[in-house]
């Protein structure tokens, strides 16, 4: 049986500021509906990708900001980096962490995953290790990004 990971929601404060963030990072808008005053929801796809993130009003009680460590995954994090910069995302500087594992506490977004604190060391990974290279968004609105090689 094929199990997918299909959407996954993300509350935010201002919806039409993430919309702007997801647009501006090349996402396909799938729907922007409004029911009513109260409820509104927002659908993005990042390209290549079946799993898409949807936001809005009254879409989740969750607080705003709270989902953390969501990975956008790239084949190459230099270009990446490039493209969403070139398309006004405010990302940091490609970094990777001294231990080299993925999912290692590098502390991304300020989460920091099991494992641990480690260093954060500009740069991409030196052996360009599979989900070992990261950038992440200036944003709250924006997810963590790691490459493979």
């Amino acid at each position: 049986m094929d199990l997918k990971l299909e959407v996954i929601v993300l509350p935010v404060s201002d919806v039409d500021r993430a919309r702007s963030f997801y647009e501006a990072a090349g996402f396909r808008m799938d729907a922007d509906h409004a029911a009513h005053d109260d409820y509104r929801v927002v659908q993005f796809t990042p390209p290549g990708s079946e799993c898409a993130v949807i936001f809005g009003k009254g879409v989740t009680s969750a607080e705003p900001g709270s989902v953390r460590g969501l990975y956008l995954i790239v084949p190459d994090i230099e270009k990446a980096h490039a493209e969403l910069s070139g398309r006004g995302v405010e990302m940091s500087e490609v970094f990777h962490d001294a231990g080299g594992i993925f999912q290692h506490g590098h502390g991304a977004q300020g989460v920091t995953h099991q494992g641990g604190e480690a260093e954060r060391v500009p740069g991409p990974h030196p052996d360009r290790a599979d989900y070992g290279s990261y950038a992440t968004s200036a944003t709250r609105t924006a997810t963590a990004g790691c490459s493979r090689k």
